[in-house]
């Protein structure tokens, strides 16, 4: 973790509060866009039997979508525990509670978090400093797919990123967004033997996909 962002800061980002937020807008709306894009890959390669581990899924609404539509097992893990009430209750509603395992930090996490047959991470290398460590640690426990979304490139994007962190730099606040470029992103997934599936820009977020080469 460099300088940028503290425990403190993320927990202030992703407070317990955005979580209960984020939980009434889902029971309301289901996922939305670009969680629903991420879904809709997935279930189209068929889920039934297979694992799933989201890296910072939040509320866990990715995950309770895809065991409903017939995904085995989910391990959920985030780096603060502000999301943990919300998220439990959506588990409690769903009645999957015993198929739902949530842990604490990733990319210093050793052999305790095991590899699954679909990895996703969405909307979560923007938070993170290292994007190579955290982006090769996703893929490592990767059997089978990896599938991200991050912030593109477009001008409007960049703009509103920047403005974003002089916000925070103004009311000292121990957090940064960062625009990892998406070449560097997708290269530093493809050197261990995947292939770009999906690669699509939405107004604000880019959407890929990879699969392990046979």
């Amino acid at each position: 973790m460099s300088d940028c962002c503290t425990p403190k800061g993320y927990r202030q980002i992703f407070s317990a509060k955005n979580a209960v937020g984020e939980a009434k807008r889902y029971r309301r709306k289901g996922l939305d866009g670009t969680s629903k894009r991420i879904f809709d890959f997935v279930r189209e390669r068929r889920v039934e039997g297979k694992t799933l581990l989201e890296v910072g899924g939040g509320i866990g609404a990715i995950e309770i979508e895809l065991l409903k539509a017939g995904m085995a097992r989910a391990v959920n893990v985030e780096l603060t525990p502000t999301y943990e009430a919300a998220a439990g209750e959506l588990l409690i509603e769903a009645g999957l509670t015993d198929l739902v395992e949530r842990v604490m930090d990733f990319a210093e996490a050793g052999p305790e978090v095991e590899s699954a047959d679909v990895v996703v991470m969405n909307r979560v290398i923007c938070c993170y400093p290292d994007m190579p460590k955290l982006a090769g640690a996703a893929a490592d426990r990767a059997k089978g797919m990896l599938i991200m979304s991050f912030p593109n490139r477009r001008w409007w994007t960049r703009l509103g990123l920047t403005v974003a962190n002089i916000g925070f730099r103004v009311i000292r606040l121990r957090f940064q967004v960062f625009l990892h470029p998406p070449l560097l992103i997708l290269a530093a997934v493809e050197q261990r033997s995947f292939k770009t599936r999906l690669n699509r820009s939405g107004l604000l977020w880019q959407v890929v996909a990879l699969e392990r080469a046979n």
